[in-house]
């Protein structure tokens, strides 16, 4: 027996399948996903990292930015909440930001006429003299550098202008030129207007639609304008600017009228929130009303100043849209690129 058991041990050993088995398990195990690490100092700077780090190589790589959206930098990033005004001409979008500002900021200019011939960005600051649309695109602090791909027809239409008060300090305001009708809206202007609207939209947290309560249409190019941005529906506002030179029966009639135009153009069931009053630092002339614009007032402001606390949400929001549309276009972009190249 002795010798049995010194034979079958002598024999050689098949090899053991468990570190095969083990090599096959391993290798069929997900990998681990790498996050950025959570050392931030806030959300936005959270925000920075994971951009770079993870999609901003794979945008670039499938060309996102050609069919889409210009890159994100990192001012976009950690900017400010942004509000953006749009109307038709003498709307009162100059006036209400004097408004908002409490008094005058450099390069303003009102009139009853159409004023304001480009695009203008109101931000915290000192300087004078508003600051150039091409000193404006090449600052790397600013959030607007990817506005320079628009060519040199709209830097010449494109301003910052700065301004130190309360407002400034926790929202920039964008400007913009008032709609016209007709071949007017198209004529003159070197530059895709509804581009660059829509360019602001996408980083924007608030989009305030200006109407005159004393003209009502809507062209068709606000329309245009309006329907460009549907997939930013729950940014709108309306407001009915200039209302207190009207009387209440007036007042119900136009704000019936404004939206029955407005059912036309926004095909969602829900009504927009609407402010309705005069913006600018005189007093309201309709004694009857004057109230209720006053209380409108004070409920825009507050709605302005509760940006800043839900802006973490907002940059969060935007930057899981983005990944998705960047996940969408590089399931179609990746096929494509691999049968031709």
């Amino acid at each position: 027996l002795n010798g049995f058991y010194e034979t079958r041990s002598a024999a050689p050993r098949a090899p053991s399948q468990r570190p095969i088995r083990e090599a096959n398990t391993l290798a069929m195990a997900p990998k681990k996903s790498t996050y950025a690490p959570a050392n931030y100092g806030s959300v936005a700077e959270a925000l920075v990292g994971l951009y770079g780090e993870k999609v901003r190589g794979a945008e670039q790589q499938m060309l996102f930015d050609r069919f889409t959206t210009s890159l994100l930098s990192d001012a976009e990033l950690l900017a400010k909440p942004m509000v953006l005004l749009l109307g038709q001409y003498s709307a009162g979008k100059t006036t209400f930001i004097r408004y908002l500002a409490g008094r005058d900021f450099p390069g303003i200019h009102i009139g009853p006429e159409p004023t304001t011939d480009g695009f203008a960005a109101l931000m915290d600051g000192t300087s004078p003299t508003p600051i150039p649309g091409n000193a404006a695109t090449a600052d790397k602090r600013r959030p607007f550098r990817a506005l320079s791909r628009h060519g040199a027809a709209f830097l010449n239409k494109f301003c910052i202008s700065e301004l130190r008060c309360d407002l400034t300090k926790e929202l920039t305001l964008i400007d913009t030129p008032g709609i016209l009708a007709g071949s007017k809206q198209t004529m003159g202007r070197n530059y895709d207007f509804a581009e660059i609207v829509k360019w602001f939209a996408e980083r924007s947290d608030l989009i305030l639609l200006l109407f005159d309560a004393h003209k009502i249409d809507i062209s068709d190019e606000l329309k245009t304008v309006i329907e460009s941005l549907h997939q930013h529906d729950e940014k709108m506002r309306l407001v009915l600017n200039k209302a207190d030179a009207l009387t209440t029966e007036e007042i119900m009639h136009v704000y019936g009228g404004t939206m029955w135009f407005l059912g036309k153009v926004f095909k969602t069931p829900e009504v927009k929130r609407s402010y309705m009053s005069s913006f600018w630092d005189k007093p309201l002339r309709n004694p009857e009303l004057e109230r209720f614009m006053s209380e409108e007032r004070e409920r825009l402001l507050a709605d302005l100043y509760a940006l800043p606390a839900g802006a973490r949400t907002r940059k969060v929001n935007e930057f899981i849209k983005r990944v998705r549309k960047g996940r969408a276009h590089c399931l179609v972009f990746n096929p494509v690129w691999k049968s031709n190249f």
